[in-house]
Formats: C-alpha cells, sequence, structure tokens
C-alpha cells in the first residue's frame, strides 16, 4: 500500500504546529498502525530529518498510552486502541490525517504527544481506598453481589486513554472520571471513602480546565474498552447525594 500521511508536527509547547505532508510506501495490511508510523520514522531518520514522536507502550490495547486522532476519529474508524488498528482498516491511496488529543487539559509536548498527566491528579485526588495492613485478607472475606462486581469490573475497564475527552465538543472528562468514582465506590472497599471521593474527583477535574458534559455520547462511541454513558449519570448520582450529606453536616 501507498499512503499519503498529515502529520501535526509541532517542535514543542511553546511553538506554533502545522501539517505536514509525507508520502509512506510498502506499507502491509497487516502492520498496525503505530507499525506503520515506525515505517515513516525510519524513512525519516535515514534523510536526517527528525522523525514523527507519538505515545506508545505495550502496543497491546493495555496500557492506553497511545493516543492519536486519525481522520478525525479518536483512535480512528475502529472502535480500539491506535496500536491494535490495522493498516487494512485503510485503502492504498488513501491520505490520512493523524493529530494529537485536542484538549485544552492535555497540551502538546511535541508533534502527537499531549500531557495526560491531569488524569494522574484527578485520581491521585480519590481514587484509592483504605485498606488495613498486614497480612492478606482470606478469599471472599468480603462478599460483593455479583451485580455490584459485574459493574465494578465494566469500570475497571478504562485504561485512561483519552479519547473520550479527544471526542467530546467540549473537552470533558466525565466519561473517565466516572469510571473511576463508580469502580471503587460499588465495592465495599471503598465506602469509607465513597462521599469524599466523587466530590474530590470532579472537583479537581474541574480545577484541570477539563470542559462541561452535555451527554453528547461521543466519549462512549470514541472508549475503546466500552464504557457505557449511564456512568456519567451513576457519577452524578452519587456526587448529588455527597452534596447533600456535607451539607447537612
Amino acid at each position: 500500500m501507498r499512503l499519503n500521511l498529515r502529520v501535526w508536527r509541532q517542535k514543542n509547547a511553546g511553538t506554533e504546529g502545522a501539517m505536514a505532508t509525507y508520502e509512506v510506501d510498502g506499507v502491509s495490511p497487516d502492520m498496525s498502525f503505530l507499525e506503520m508510523l515506525d515505517t515513516l520514522n525510519e524513512t525519516l531518520i535515514l534523510r536526517g530529518e527528525d522523525p514523527v514522536a507519538f505515545d506508545h507502550d505495550c502496543r497491546e490495547g493495555i496500557c492506553g498510552a497511545c493516543s492519536l486522532v486519525i481522520n478525525g476519529d479518536a483512535h480512528g474508524p475502529e472502535r480500539t486502541t491506535t496500536c491494535q488498528l490495522h493498516m487494512r482498516s485503510f485503502r492504498d491511496g488513501d491520505t490520512i490525517d493523524i493529530e494529537p488529543w485536542r484538549a485544552a487539559a492535555f497540551p502538546v509536548v511535541k508533534d502527537l504527544v499531549v500531557d495526560r498527566s491531569a488524569f494522574d491528579r484527578v485520581i491521585q485526588s480519590g481514587g484509592y481506598i483504605s485498606a488495613p495492613t498486614g497480612s492478606a485478607p482470606e478469599a471472599h472475606a468480603t462478599p460483593v453481589p455479583k451485580a455490584d462486581a459485574d459493574s465494578a469490573f465494566e469500570h475497571a475497564e478504562c485504561i485512561g486513554c483519552g479519547a473520550c475527552v479527544a471526542a467530546c465538543p467540549n473537552g470533558s472528562a466525565m466519561l473517565f472520571t466516572s469510571a473511576k468514582v463508580n469502580h471503587l465506590n460499588v465495592l465495599p472497599q471503598g465506602s469509607p471513602e465513597r462521599e469524599t471521593r466523587v466530590l474530590d474527583m470532579v472537583a479537581q477535574m474541574d480545577a484541570e480546565g477539563f470542559g462541561g458534559c452535555t451527554l453528547t455520547g461521543e466519549c462512549a462511541t470514541a472508549c475503546p474498552k466500552g464504557i457505557p454513558l449511564p456512568s456519567i449519570s451513576a457519577m452524578n448520582r452519587e456526587w448529588l447525594r455527597a452534596q447533600r450529606k456535607a451539607a447537612r453536616g
């Protein structure tokens, strides 16, 4: 396959960026999208040019590091992570636009790399549980209803890639934050911080400069792990309950 790539190039956060055009030949349909970018970078290095910077780590759809907007879609045309997107999703001669996540809370570091440490700070504000130290508890010492366990597992699938923010027209992080809140709040281990967790994490999310949620649903559509949109409503109910409890003192 021969492809025409339009790639966002930006030297650092303090400079303006622009789209640069490259042609890549000899692309196999079985290549992953990141392997295709590796091929591009090998060509650029041989020319003595600066390779395109992009985030990646496990390349197994687990870590959430890969983060590209491909032809206007977060992670590309398939509902998967960028590293699991294969070039058979494109056709010979296609022109592909490749951009970084676009959100005020995700400033560009270089080229396609953005700083997503805002997510880390949201988790640090309340994404933990109180756990006694010492010997490990017996298995099944704390019974958990199956419905709650299933809900916790569903929300725990969030890998923090940021596709929800990139896809949202408002740059909202509500789907990410709700996944982290609901994951712990439905479990008995998370009960001690249940109220403070949702209040603190939502407050930190707002402080980071993410946009407001208007429930357009683009976040859930782009999520490679299928975090459901009702997760946001569940967190909103938790937040209102915690607010009322805090007001009563």
